[in-house]
């Protein structure tokens, strides 16, 4: 089974939709550890909520100022 990226508060999520374009979230807290590993997350229809990561979900870092991920 193919484990779920390992995201930090910054990053975003990129969860995908069968009915339109990927569901984005902006991680604001990284709570538990390891496979217990969960986040809370301000999604783009600016709401908050818990998100357990699956294995669909994409990890996208932001740019640095440097230009590098």
């Amino acid at each position: 089974m193919t484990e779920p990226p390992v995201g930090r508060v910054g990053d975003w999520i990129e969860e995908p939709s069968l009915d339109g374009p990927p569901r984005r979230g902006l991680i604001l807290e990284v709570l538990g550890s390891g496979p217990h590993r969960h986040y809370r997350v301000r999604w783009d229809e600016e709401h908050e909520a818990i998100h357990f990561p699956s294995p669909s979900m994409r990890i996208v870092r932001p740019a640095r100022a440097d230009g590098r991920a």
